[in-house]
């Protein structure tokens, strides 16, 4: 059964990277199917669903959407192309690091959900393809989301079974996440630059643009700002309050749609529920793996291997980044977690809490491989089908695989030199 399984799941990824059809629509077949062939009853296979990542995206896209009204990222696009002051890389680089610095502050979907209409609206104002700026603001996404405890879903759950830190993660991953960053904005500078548009300079005129005249109404900006500051505040504070983020997502958005009392249809149309159904889709797809215990079999043969520690913390971060390419990374996460502290309490390593960080780089860093490897991707994945040059599963991989090759060796690199020499 557990082969069936496994060839009814690659078959499904076959056909999203053909791209024949939708890839929402080929998640929810085979979904379907497989709770038709039983691998999975419906009251499992929505159990399996994740309500927190979903509301959070709601929420988020419902409050993006409002932010869309008030002509503030507008605004944001003017005030870009002048700090870049005519230069088309320096652009690039300009939403690159913004995006990687706030993926470590905030989630990635939030971060992505808020930056890519800016550097779609930069990209039609100066007469460029969005294309390599949204395929920039995935890999910097997950690359910024890796370098703290906030950052990236598998972060949080190393973190709360571990209870390392916030500094814990930013002063072990930092370093290796700012050396990554540097050697792929290098690749994007002399590899990508080549082939798309990240040379040159643009019309002086925009530069001239007046970014205040962009708002087209303070009134309601100032709502949504204020709105926003307070979910900001309960992302940070969620843990102290014992309130999930899509919760606090979802209220910030409710309490928009009461503050400004707008009909909810006006904002919901812009929501993009292709993606949010995508994602409901791929988590039951791959809850049907972890509920045969795949996910667990695969854990456990990491660990049967060798008994090398030092070849252990590498089998861990090529597992994890290969793997988190293929599916979510949070399942895989969840299965290792109690096999790393098996491996810890075997081992008796001085340094053993090296394989937190090598299970951290790969699970994060392996999520920028494929178009579905995280939920960012995804995410913009969606916003980009809207533009000329969307982001598609075989046109990213050109870009995701050489970045995610390049991140694993210097993060195997950093873990041998930092802690295993």
């Amino acid at each position: 059964m557990e082969l069936i399984l496994i060839s009814i799941f690659l078959f499904a990824y076959v056909l999203i990277i053909i791209e024949r059809w939708h890839r929402t629509s080929i998640v929810f077949f085979f979904s379907t199917i497989l709770i038709i062939l039983g691998f999975l009853t419906p009251t499992e296979a929505w159990n399996f669903v994740d309500f927190n990542t979903l509301g959070l995206l709601l929420g988020m896209m419902i409050m993006v959407s409002f932010f869309k009204r008030t002509g503030l990222f507008e605004f944001l696009a003017i005030k870009s192309v002048k700090v870049a002051r005519g230069n088309i890389f320096i652009l690039f680089l300009l939403f690159f690091i913004l995006t990687g610095v706030v993926s470590s502050l905030l989630d990635n979907v939030t971060t992505v959900l808020l930056i890519t209409p800016v550097s779609i609206l930069v990209a039609d104002m100066i007469g460029v393809s969005p294309y390599p700026f949204l395929v920039g603001e995935i890999l910097s996404s997950n690359i910024g989301g890796t370098a703290t405890l906030i950052g990236d879903p598998p972060n949080i759950m190393i973190g709360s079974a571990t209870g390392l830190s916030f500094i814990d993660f930013l002063l072990n991953l930092g370093p290796a996440v700012i050396i990554i960053s540097i050697v792929v904005i290098l690749y994007f500078k002399f590899v990508v630059g080549k082939r798309f548009s990240l040379k040159g300079s643009f019309d002086p005129a925009i530069v001239s643009l007046e970014p205040q005249k962009a708002i087209k109404d303070w009134g309601l900006l100032k709502i949504t700002l204020s709105v926003f500051t307070l979910v900001l505040l309960g992302f940070f504070t969620h843990d102290l309050l014992n309130i999930p983020p899509s919760i606090v997502a979802l209220f910030g958005a409710s309490l928009l749609l009461i503050l400004t009392e707008v009909h909810p249809e006006d904002y919901l149309k812009e929501v993009e529920w292709t993606t949010l159904f995508f994602f409901a889709g791929l988590f039951i797809l791959v809850g049907a793996l972890e509920n045969a215990g795949i996910m667990e079999m695969v854990s456990e043969h990491i660990l049967n291997i060798t008994s090398n520690f030092k070849l252990l913390v590498f089998i861990i971060l090529l597992t994890s980044a290969v793997i988190s390419g293929i599916i979510d990374n949070i399942p895989f996460v969840a299965a290792m977690i109690p096999v790393t502290f098996s491996i810890m309490n075997k081992m008796h390593y001085p340094n053993s809490e090296v394989l937190w960080w090598a299970l951290a780089l790969g699970s994060c860093l392996g999520g920028n491989a494929t178009l579905i490897g995280a939920s960012a991707n995804v995410v913009v994945a969606g916003i980009s089908e809207k533009t000329r040059t969307p982001v598609t599963f075989r046109n990213y991989l050109k870009h995701g695989i050489p970045v995610t090759i390049i991140s694993i060796v210097i993060s195997a690199l950093y873990l041998y030199l930092r802690y295993l020499m």
